[in-house]
């Protein structure tokens, strides 16, 4: 499986960004989605999770109502809206895919990408 992350950049306070996450190797509907980020010194952190089917999604408290996750089955991409940017959503985000496990633990993840990194300036 590989999973490529794009999207990431420079945004201000406010703005907005969305994320996008191909995936490629294995059939893309048994898998659920993850989106992670990790901040320098910190620990990487669950953002938002979406099932295979779509239907069912988690957000991280930091991030209700502000950021969207979304997947289109037919192009194998996983998407992440995020909005109201605050410079504490500054780090390297990354995807990732599941078939078992919690959704919010990484541990849970067999599959990650490389990152793409989201700097909001304040």
């Amino acid at each position: 499986v590989q999973l490529q992350a794009s999207g990431g950049g420079l945004v201000q306070t406010g703005g907005s960004l969305r994320l996008s996450c191909t995936f490629s190797g294995r059939t893309f509907e048994n898998y659920g989605m993850g989106w992670f980020r990790q901040a320098p010194g910190k620990e990487r952190e669950i953002v938002a999770h979406i099932s295979w089917g779509g239907g069912s999604t988690y957000y991280a408290d930091s991030v209700k109502g502000r950021f969207t996750i979304s997947r289109d089955n037919y192009k194998n991409t996983v998407f992440l809206q995020m909005s109201s940017l605050k410079p504490e959503d500054t780090a390297v985000y990354y995807c990732a895919a599941r078939t078992q496990g919690s959704p919010i633990r990484p541990t849970s993840y067999a599959y990650w990408g490389k990152g793409t990194l989201v700097t909001v300036s304040s």
